[in-house]
C-alpha cells in the first residue's frame, strides 16, 4: 500500500510539474516540461548521489580508516542482504545522517561526524540501519526524483515572473495568476514532497529496527538527535534545503520559509511507533550499554568504546 501511495504523489507531482508547463505555454509548453522532467531525472540518476555527496563534502572511508564503523554497516548490510555501499563520514557537528544511490549496488551511507560522537554502538547502529532500509526500499532513487522535480516545479514558478503565461492564447494566466501559481506550486510541491517522504520514514524506522534487531536503539538515537539537530546549525543543508528530506532527522533549523513544510514525521511519532513494535518483539525497554554485542559486533571488540 506504501508503494502505490508513493507511486501516486509522484505521479501528482509529475502532473503538477506539466500543469505548469501548461499554464505558462499551453500544451507546447505542457510537452517541453514533460521532456524537462525526463532530462531532469534521467541526470539525476545517473549523478545524484555523487552531487549530494559532494555538497556535503563527504569523504569515503574504508576499513582501515574507519574500522568500527565499516564495519558495523558491513555486518548491518549482511543482516539486510544487501551488497556493502559506500561508507562516508561528513565533518559536521550536527548529528545526523542519509543514503544516496540509484540502486543497492550502486548506494551510500554518510555519517556526520556529531552523530559519531553523540551516539551509542547500538544507538548508531540503529540508525545506519535506518539509512540501509532506505537502501533496501529503494527511496533513495524515489527521494531523488521528489527532488528533482520539486526544484523543477520551483524553477518554473519563477519562470511565471518574466514570461506569464502564454498570453496567445486562452491559457494566458495574467499578472494575478502569475503571482499565484509563484506562491502555489513551490508549495503544492513542497506539500507532496513532504508526504513521500513522511511514507518512506515510517517504513524505514520499521525495516530499519528489524535490520538491527532491537527498535529501542533505533527510538533511543532519534530521542537524543532530533533535539541536538536543531541546537546545531548545519550551514550546507540550511543553503540545499532540497536535500533535507534525506536525512534521517530534518537538519534546517526552521528560521527560513524552506521549512513551512516538514519533510519528516514527527519524532514523537516515531519514537511511539518503535517502542509499540519493541513491546510486540519482547525486545528491553531500554538500550543496551555501548560494549554490548549486537549482532554486527565482533567479539575481540565486544568491549571497546564505538570508535576505539
Amino acid at each position: 500500500m506504501n508503494y502505490f501511495k508513493t507511486g501516486l504523489l509522484l505521479a501528482a507531482m509529475t502532473g503538477l510539474f506539466m500543469a505548469i508547463g501548461a499554464l505558462l505555454g499551453g500544451q507546447q509548453g505542457m510537452v517541453i516540461a514533460f521532456l524537462v522532467a525526463l532530462a531532469m531525472n534521467a541526470f539525476s540518476y545517473w549523478n545524484a548521489d555523487k552531487m549530494v555527496l559532494r555538497m556535503h563534502g563527504a569523504r569515503e572511508v574504508d576499513a582501515r580508516s574507519a574500522p568500527e564503523l565499516y564495519d558495523m554497516i558491513a555486518q548491518l548490510a549482511r543482516n539486510a542482504d544487501l551488497p556493502m555501499p559506500k561508507v562516508y563520514i561528513i565533518d559536521n557537528p550536527q548529528p545526523n545522517a542519509f543514503a544516496t544511490g540509484r540502486n543497492p549496488e550502486n548506494a551510500a551511507v554518510a555519517a556526520t561526524t556529531g552523530i559519531l560522537r553523540t551516539l551509542s554502538r547500538e544507538e548508531l547502529a540503529g540508525v545506519m540501519a535506518h539509512e540501509l532500509a532506505h537502501v533496501k526500499n529503494r527511496d533513495t532513487l524515489i527521494m531523488t526524483i521528489t527532488a528533482t522535480i520539486a526544484g523543477a516545479i520551483s524553477m518554473l514558478a519563477n519562470f511565471a515572473m518574466f514570461f506569464g503565461g502564454n498570453r496567445n492564447n486562452n491559457g494566458g494566466i495574467g499578472i494575478i495568476g502569475t503571482l499565484a501559481l509563484m506562491i502555489l506550486a513551490p508549495m503544492g510541491a513542497a506539500i507532496v514532497q513532504m508526504a513521500i517522504s513522511r511514507t518512506r520514514e515510517y517504513a524505514a524506522d520499521k525495516m530499519g529496527a528489524m535490520i538491527c534487531g532491537n527498535p529501542v536503539w533505533l527510538a533511543s538515537a532519534l530521542e537524543k538527535i532530533s533535539g541536538a539537530a536543531h541546537r546545531i546549525p548545519n550551514e550546507t543543508a540550511e543553503r540545499n534545503p532540497a536535500t533535507a528530506h534525506m536525512f534521517i532527522i530534518n537538519p534546517l533549523s526552521g528560521q527560513r520559509m524552506d521549512n513551512l513544510f516538514s519533510t519528516h514525521p514527527n519524532t514523537e511519532n516515531r519514537i511511539r511507533a518503535l517502542m509499540q513494535m519493541a513491546q510486540e518483539m519482547g525486545a528491553a525497554s531500554q538500550p543496551e550499554p555501548t560494549g554490548h554485542d549486537g549482532p554486527w559486533s565482533q567479539p575481540t571488540r565486544a568491549n571497546r568504546g564505538p570508535w576505539g
